[in-house]
């Protein structure tokens, strides 16, 4: 299973869903999915844009777990 850390990121840095949009241009569903873990696909470049918004690497976003 692959976790996503979106919403701890935003926590971090009292970000909203707003705030990561008008940031990376990313959309809301794009945004919210990540943010809620629902995700089923991610473009490799709204990985990009959040890396590069967080100024961290994939590793800090993204995870495997075990199920």
């Amino acid at each position: 299973m692959i976790r996503c850390h979106l919403a701890r990121l935003m926590g971090e840095r009292k970000m909203r869903i707003s705030d990561v949009m008008r940031e990376t241009g990313l959309s809301r569903t794009t945004v919210t999915l990540l943010y809620k873990e629902t995700a089923l696909k991610v473009d490799l470049e709204a990985l990009d844009k959040l890396c590069d918004l967080f100024n961290c690497p994939l590793s800090d976003l993204l995870e495997q777990v075990p199920n």
